[in-house]
């Protein structure tokens, strides 16, 4: 099966400076994968490579087989780093806007899980704080049947009590033969929910593998992580 993340050489700079340099990695369907480094290590540039929103400066980067476009945004749920909704829309307004957007977004899945995350759809974003609206974000997200979801940073700007309510939601909300991938720096709080993880620091991968075989080895990812980053 083609996978549906492949990188060759992929390389992006910015004048001087290489976000990304020589990366090559294959990722499958049907599974939960860590994008894991610290801040600046180029996880973003990654993902949005990925989305289509950079292009490449060398190298290329294949999704589901095509090149990054408008034909692999029907088959992605990008959740990005920064919130990017209006304050003024209430989270229904929002929940029609999407409906009408994508043929695969799920107004009674997202619905649901507003539900039992206790946020009000008729609620106006400006009255929600922060995390409540990172977590209306990744109820829109989750909500379409998407073959690769792209969740950067989904736990970084929530309280540590809700970091667990995001990742249920997180693995209890796609479709068991698509691909989440979870670009953060906060290794322990989702090693349980990972398949694979790919180590990323100064542009380059410096290590991919499944989390079977880690803990084969007696280690945990987290574990891991701080040995191959000294942390």
């Amino acid at each position: 099966m083609t996978p549906v993340l492949e990188c060759n050489g992929l390389t992006k700079a910015f004048g001087r400076k290489k976000a990304l340099s020589d990366v090559s990695l294959k990722i499958d369907h049907g599974q939960i994968v860590g994008l894991l480094g610290p801040n600046g290590s180029g996880k973003t540039t990654l993902i949005k490579l990925a989305n289509a929103l950079l292009t490449p400066s060398a190298g290329e980067i294949r999704i589901a087989g095509m090149t990054p476009g408008l034909s692999t945004k029907k088959i992605i749920s990008y959740l990005p780093e920064r919130n990017y909704l209006n304050d003024w829309m209430r989270v229904q307004d929002i929940i029609g806007l999407f409906s009408d957007f994508y043929e695969d977004f799920k107004p009674e899945k997202a619905y649901d899980m507003l539900k039992r995350l206790n946020i009000s759809a008729n609620d106006r974003l400006k009255t929600l704080s922060k995390g409540t609206k990172e977590k209306v974000q990744l109820v829109l997200v989750m909500s379409r049947e998407a073959e690769l979801y792209l969740l950067d940073e989904p736990i970084g700007g929530v309280d540590p009590a809700a970091r667990d309510y995001i990742l249920e939601t997180i693995i209890s909300n796609y479709n068991p033969e698509a691909t989440v991938i979870i670009s953060t720096h906060l290794i322990s709080d989702i090693e349980r929910v990972l398949d694979y993880v790919v180590f990323i620091n100064e542009g380059r991968v410096v290590l991919s593998s499944s989390v079977e075989d880690i803990r084969e080895q007696g280690k945990s990812v987290d574990g891991l992580f701080r040995e191959v980053f000294r942390c």
